[in-house]
């Protein structure tokens, strides 16, 4: 995929109306700490285009990016940050699931766990909510310079156990710092870009 322009278009609140796209959006979801903004940046060549903070929990909202005028990555707000109020936690539960259920051009979702770890049980709940949703979730794991190379088969096999994915679903393992997986998503990308391509 070459970028040829890359903007954030649209941050959507708590109470912040949904934007009425017309183009196809990929959204990607995952835990506070999980690199989901690295990963977004790593994506589109550009260090800053997506803030990464060292205070987990900072993304209260859903960013809409557009790439090259044609469709959309979104980065929904991350969970499982233990500071975070239940009553935020709920609220944001609340704005992921209206995004999912709501928009008419998600493609597809990816779910970000991080490799180092087995998923927790909000990695488990979010999976099954994509999948209730109406989606196959591609799964990122992300961290992947942080283990070793002899480590990688046993905790991709931990994530697809833990996470109850078919034999068929996709893990791809990703490091932001090495950019190993970039290409992977972005063949993933292109494909829910076609028409009927809805995973």
């Amino acid at each position: 995929m070459v970028i040829k322009s890359a903007e954030l278009e649209r941050v959507c609140g708590l109470v912040g109306q949904l934007p009425k796209n017309q183009m196809p959006e990929a959204a990607f979801a995952g835990k506070s700490n999980v690199g989901k903004s690295s990963l977004i940046n790593a994506l589109m060549n550009r260090k800053s285009l997506a803030r990464t903070s060292g205070q987990p929990g900072k993304t209260q909202t859903i960013n809409f990016y557009k790439v090259n005028g044609e469709f959309y990555l979104v980065d929904l707000p991350g969970y499982g940050y233990a500071k975070v109020s239940q009553a935020d936690r709920q609220k944001w539960g609340a704005l992921i699931e209206r995004y999912l259920y709501g928009s008419k051009v998600l493609r597809g979702v990816f779910l970000l766990v991080d490799i180092r770890h087995d998923p927790g049980e909000n990695d488990k709940l979010m999976y099954d909510w994509i999948v209730s949703a109406g989606y196959k979730p591609v799964v990122i794991a992300t961290k992947l310079d942080k283990i070793k190379r002899s480590q990688l088969a046993g905790q991709l096999a931990a994530i697809r156990a833990r996470l109850g994915m078919d034999k068929d679903g996709v893990i791809i393992p990703f490091s932001a710092q090495t950019g190993q997986g970039r290409d992977d998503i972005w063949k993933i990308i292109e494909i829910w870009q076609e028409p009927q391509k809805i995973m």
